[in-house]
């Protein structure tokens, strides 16, 4: 059986990292694996000759849709539009849907749920240490209105795992707000019991 998750995509082109994190419809965050040496979903361009390697990424979404059962994934589209448009064209528009970070009130809301359902228990995590070091990077970075977005403190600090995280848990918690839940769906077969009429032959 497949497990079921969401997934939240943070994206660079050579100066930060590109990362995927998902969640699990029971509210388990973890860094997924791929490829034959199973690496985690995060790309640190200096490891790459200085660019993130986008077929290596291609690579490891494919694997995710083919080997999870993928109920929706949130994607900043930051230098990966052309191929978010054919991961929606791939996998289906309802499940790839562009989600833009630098929309302050919309990324507030979602790292202030975030930041409550941690609190709460209702998420926990799979203890990623690369993700944790994201986390402790990241700053709040004031904005009008008394709301806050995330930052980095100094160029060599990243906090791209922080931020794939976040969108992970606003597309898991959307998702279960639309019904998504521990439930496996059931299928039921409705058969029809009548009378066969025979037709008089001709």
């Amino acid at each position: 059986m497949k497990i079921r998750a969401c997934l939240g995509f943070d994206g660079s082109l050579n100066n930060d990292w590109t990362a995927i994190r998902a969640e699990t419809v029971d509210g388990f965050q973890f860094t997924p694996r791929y490829g034959p040496d199973r690496r985690p979903t995060f790309w640190d361009p200096a490891q790459w000759g200085g660019e993130i390697p986008r077929g290596e990424v291609r690579a490891a979404v494919d694997e995710l849709f083919t080997e999870y059962e993928i109920e929706r994934s949130y994607w900043d589209p930051e230098d990966w539009d052309s191929e978010i448009d054919d991961f929606a064209l791939r996998y289906g528009e309802r499940r790839v849907v562009a989600w833009r970070t630098n929309r302050v009130t919309q990324m507030y809301e979602a790292i202030r749920r975030m930041e409550t359902d941690l609190i709460t228990g209702a998420i926990t995590h799979d203890g990623c240490k690369t993700t944790a070091l994201h986390v402790a990077n990241a700053r709040k970075v004031a904005k009008p209105g008394q709301k806050y977005v995330l930052g980095k403190p100094a160029e060599h600090q990243k906090i791209d795992l922080a931020m794939a995280s976040v969108l992970a848990h606003e597309a898991a918690a959307d998702a279960r707000a639309a019904g998504w839940s521990a439930e496996e769906p059931t299928s039921k077969m409705v058969v029809f019991r009548g009378r066969n009429r025979g037709r008089r032959g001709s």
